[in-house]
C-alpha cells in the first residue's frame, strides 16, 4: 500500500497560479501513474489531470488543459500540479491517487476513480474572483 500526502492548497485570486505537491511512501513510486481529481461543494469528484510512470505521457481534463501542469519526480517519490490562470470555478478539494496499474499509460480508458486505488487526504484550493 502507498500513503499519499498533499500540500500547497490555499487562497488565491482568479488569475493566480498555485502549486500542488504529492508525497508518497510505501508502494514503488516510479512504476505507477499518479492522478489529481478535485471534488467542489455539492458536486462529484472528477478528474483533473493524470501521468504514466516515468512520464510516458500525460493526461488531461478539458476544463484544465492549457491551464495546468502535473509532473512526477521519481527520485523524489512526489508528483506535482502547477495551475496557473486559476478560476473561481476551480475552487474544490484537490486529491492525489496512485493508478491501480503499473507500466500503463494514462488515457480516457485508464483515468477513472476506479483505476486509482490509493488517495490522500486532499487539499483546499479556493479561487476568489
Amino acid at each position: 500500500q502507498v500513503q499519499l500526502v498533499e500540500s500547497g492548497g490555499g487562497l488565491v485570486q482568479a488569475g493566480g497560479s498555485l502549486r500542488l505537491s504529492c508525497a508518497a511512501s510505501g508502494r514503488t513510486f516510479k512504476n505507477y501513474g499518479m492522478g489529481w481529481f478535485r471534488q467542489a461543494p455539492g458536486k462529484e469528484r472528477e478528474f483533473v489531470a493524470a501521468i504514466s510512470w516515468i512520464v510516458v505521457n500525460t493526461y488531461y481534463a478539458d476544463s484544465v488543459k492549457g491551464r495546468f501542469t502535473i509532473s512526477r519526480d521519481n527520485a523524489k517519490n512526489t508528483v506535482y500540479l502547477q495551475m496557473n490562470s486559476l478560476k473561481p470555478e476551480d475552487t474544490a478539494v484537490y486529491y492525489c491517487a496512485q493508478s491501480r496499474w503499473a507500466y500503463t499509460r494514462v488515457d480516457h480508458t485508464t483515468t477513472t476513480e476506479g483505476d486509482f486505488g490509493s488517495w490522500g487526504q486532499g487539499t483546499q484550493v479556493t479561487v476568489s474572483s
